[in-house]
């Protein structure tokens, strides 16, 4: 089927009390493995890409493979650019089909940053096109952008609710503790800031920087409100540490068929275990 605009299902989620699974892609073994592993688990996905992926691979070559992968799939797939701080990538981004943007000037004065958004939210909305959001800041480090985590600033509700009037957003990212990367240590997220949230807007809630987040604060925070799950570091360790087995077993492989296809499987296993984790087997059935 064609790419779809994620809030046909995001907001089914959001009923039903689950969450949606997004993963960050590079190339086209890692978009193989999702589109793989939502079908296995009969679950609609979101397969996402950073500035930086889009900057090594290219928008228009991503989103074809997105695309062709799209179209033979048996469950609805959306494609979403993630942190994106440039209005001129969000339209480019538009135009190569991409169904769903996230601008991010969260680093912006919050009048600047609400006014950047609702720029793209009055563009995108025009050609049936999702925006997130976000307010607050995510520690660890997304791309080049690094944010010291003691100085991250958490969402305020108020300000939340606020944010969302103002904007007109579908889905609104929030800064409740965790952060881009690998953890030092096991991370502590702000569950009753997340119900105050919660209670204060009515759209979707995004999670980011959920890899590393133990199961069951995943559990929590979906319990809590969160629509949207964003896995990105969890796929890239088990990627590399395939591709390194393999050649430490066959020093002399040069068949990048055998150890992608290894690298592949292995997202492909993570992705299916998040897509669980998150509710969401035999989802689409529902749809």
């Amino acid at each position: 089927m064609s790419l779809v605009n994620p809030m046909e299902f995001i907001k089914k989620a959001q009923q039903k009390g689950i969450g949606i699974a997004s993963f960050n892609v590079h190339n086209l073994e890692t978009v193989q493995a999702v589109i793989e592993g939502a079908e296995a688990e009969k679950c609609p996905v979101i397969i996402q890409t950073t500035p930086g992926t889009l900057n090594h691979a290219g928008i228009e070559y991503i989103s074809a493979i997105v695309r062709a992968a799209a179209e033979k799939c048996s469950v609805p797939v959306a494609l979403h650019v993630d942190h994106c701080k440039s209005f001129e990538t969000i339209i480019q981004c538009i135009r190569n089909g991409y169904t769903s943007v996230m601008i991010d000037t969260a680093h912006l004065p919050y009048d600047e940053n609400i006014a950047m958004v609702k720029k793209v939210v009055e563009i995108a909305h025009c050609v049936g096109i999702a925006v997130e959001g976000e307010l607050g800041r995510i520690g660890g480090t997304e791309d080049d952008l690094s944010v010291d985590e003691r100085t991250a600033t958490f969402t305020v509700p108020a300000e939340a609710k606020d944010f969302v009037d103002r904007t007109d957003i579908d889905m609104l990212a929030i800064a409740i503790g965790t952060a881009h990367g690998e953890y030092k240590g096991e991370p502590r997220l702000d569950f009753e800031r997340l119900s105050a949230i919660r209670e204060a807007v009515d759209c979707p809630l995004i999670l980011h920087g959920a890899s590393g987040i133990p199961d069951y604060q995943i559990k929590e925070s979906l319990r809590r409100g969160i629509s949207k799950i964003n896995i990105a570091t969890e796929l890239k360790i088990p990627m590399a540490y395939a591709i390194k087995k393999c050649f430490e077993e066959k020093p002399n492989e040069n068949d990048p068929r055998n150890y992608m296809g290894s690298a592949k499987n292995a997202v492909r296993e993570v992705v299916r275990r998040k897509i669980r984790l998150c509710g969401g087997t035999n989802f689409a059935d529902e749809l």
